[in-house]
């Protein structure tokens, strides 16, 4: 019950007072999944692009964090290919800083403050985690490819939807992966999440 009147109050203030670049909506009629929307940052390599979220919130809320992940495909540090975030907010803690006196509203901007400022001490992606750090040229060039392939909503008429599950997007991505490690010169077994 704590959850349901929890969650009203946050969509409500979601609908009428939205973070700068953020928006957030109930999904259907479920209660316990919300649909969110982040505007890339000016300035960074996902300025012009609009990244989808997914945002489950569990039974226990508020005093266990909401499950988010991005389901717009991004080239980032601490996001992996299948979307997940690897965030100090999305975790209980000790390893996490979750504490219900948190919301949606304030992680989904932490997010996008992420999304700016990635953290590449705490990747999820390893290899994009020291293009980042050791080639930071070449990781821009990768993340506004993503950006402008995945994020970037094309007037063609006709709305398309962005199945994380489809054959080219998980080719693009391979691709993109490969060609990755032969710029930065690396083993493939190099490329592994080590967030925790």
């Amino acid at each position: 019950m704590q959850r349901v009147s929890r969650l009203k109050r946050e969509l409500h203030m979601l609908s009428t007072e939205p973070p700068p670049g953020i928006t957030c909506w109930q999904s259907e009629e479920l209660v316990d999944e919300l649909r969110a929307q982040i505007v890339g940052g000016d300035g960074t390599p996902y300025e012009g692009g609009l990244f989808s979220l997914e945002v489950k919130v569990p039974e226990r809320y508020p005093f266990e964090p909401p499950n988010i992940r991005f389901l717009t495909p991004i080239y980032h540090p601490n996001i992996d290919n299948a979307g997940r975030i690897c965030h100090d907010a999305l975790k209980l803690p000790p390893k996490g800083a979750w504490r219900p006196s948190l919301n949606i509203s304030t992680v989904l901007t932490s997010i996008q403050l992420l999304m700016a400022e990635p953290n590449p001490d705490d990747p999820l992606m390893a290899d994009i985690s020291s293009e980042f750090k050791y080639n930071k040229q070449l990781f821009v060039e990768n993340a506004k490819r993503w950006t402008e392939k995945h994020a970037v909503q094309k007037n063609t008429g006709s709305a398309k939807s962005q199945d994380k599950s489809s054959p080219d997007l998980k080719a693009s991505r391979k691709r993109d992966s490969v060609a990755t490690l032969e710029k930065t010169e690396k083993k493939p077994q190099d490329a592994k999440r080590t967030c925790l």
